[in-house]
């Protein structure tokens, strides 16, 4: 079960999500599709939802490196 988190602080996401044990970030976008970035260990979700981050931004510059595709759970 994923425990969405709302995003109130962004245009681009409206919610996302952190899998410690697959060391993913879950990412739900304004149209409902959702995706997922495999290799993020937490650090990384914490610079993801720390206050001020932009979601967008964040997302370009860094998570688009790791692998990634649609949730499938």
């Amino acid at each position: 079960m994923i425990d969405w988190l709302p995003v109130t602080d962004s245009k681009r996401v409206i919610a996302s999500a952190y899998d410690a044990d697959g060391e993913r970030i879950l990412v739900r976008f304004p149209d409902g599709k959702e995706w997922q970035y495999h290799g993020c260990p937490l650090t990384v979700w914490e610079e993801f939802i720390a206050p001020g981050t932009s979601k967008g931004t964040f997302i370009h510059q860094r998570l688009n490196f790791h692998a990634n595709g649609p949730v499938v759970d």
